[in-house]
């Protein structure tokens, strides 16, 4: 596998966790095989241990990343969901078992050639975009698995696929993203990211490979890098933690954070 960069190395695309009791919703997440872990961030799991009194709703953050994921009970029912500047919320109803497969920026193009922008800020059905996957998924899981049975067979599976596969190692586009991840998002992309590239390609190549400009990619790494902080609510009153990460006041730091989480700061990191 000639995978052209290490993005998690400087990249740990965080989604909250589950609010509510360990006994009746919980998300796990699981490392891949350590030959993927260029291409893939985590497997994941969501589901409830017995039936909800009332239907459950998951909010899914802005992460510039592409994930796909079934119902383990249901797997012919399997989704892709790409690169998403705002927050999604996914009702799930009261009883639910979903596991996904997040992948690193970039690698889900690279892996089945096709252009992240054509997925941008909506889900699809797999079937309709990579159709041996879904086929794949549709036939391979089933509700009685472990997370370790899950795990070998998503790992063999992508393995395969990996080493099968001839990645396109552009090393002006992922010198750009590194330069982006380094700096935390807080980067001048018409004066700092210059890589050899003119800026109508590097457009191209973001829209292609990650989903969206250089520029949007960049506020969801500065947003990303605010939940790895895991301010409180008061450090964010007396730090400024706000101005530290790039933004030029209080109310355009809370108006892009709830554009990319759903919530302001101060309900979100409310403890």
């Amino acid at each position: 596998m000639n995978i052209p960069t290490n993005i998690m190395q400087s990249f740990t695309p965080i989604q909250p966790t589950v609010n509510r009791p360990a006994d009746d919703v919980a998300y796990a997440q699981i490392a891949p095989d350590a030959r993927l872990q260029n291409l893939i961030y985590c497997y994941w799991q969501l589901k409830t241990h017995e039936k909800l009194s009332e239907p459950f709703e998951y909010r899914v953050v802005a992460d510039g990343c592409i994930d796909i994921y079934f119902e383990l009970d249901n797997p012919h029912e399997n989704y892709v969901m790409g690169f998403s500047k705002t927050f999604t919320k996914f009702p799930l109803g009261m009883a639910f078992n979903y596991v996904g497969v997040r992948f690193l920026p970039t690698m889900f193009p690279q892996l089945f050639k096709m252009s992240a922008a054509e997925l941008s800020n909506r889900y699809e059905h797999l079937n309709l975009v990579v159709p041996g996957l879904s086929e794949f998924l549709s036939n391979n899981f089933k509700e009685t698995q472990s997370p370790k049975e899950i795990k070998s067979l998503l790992d063999q599976h992508f393995l395969r696929l990996a080493a099968q596969s001839k990645f396109d190692s552009d090393q002006r586009l992922y010198r750009a993203i590194d330069l982006i991840l380094q700096n935390q998002g807080m980067i001048d992309i018409e004066k700092d990211l210059n890589t050899g590239i003119s800026p109508r390609q590097l457009r191209r190549l973001f829209k292609f490979y990650v989903g969206d400009t250089a520029k949007t990619f960049s506020k969801v790494v500065r947003f990303q890098n605010i939940l790895k902080a895991k301010p409180t609510h008061k450090s964010l009153r007396q730090n400024k933690l706000f101005f530290g990460a790039g933004y030029y006041d209080q109310s355009h730091f809370i108006k892009e954070f709830k554009n990319f989480y759903g919530v302001t700061p101060s309900t979100a990191f409310k403890r």
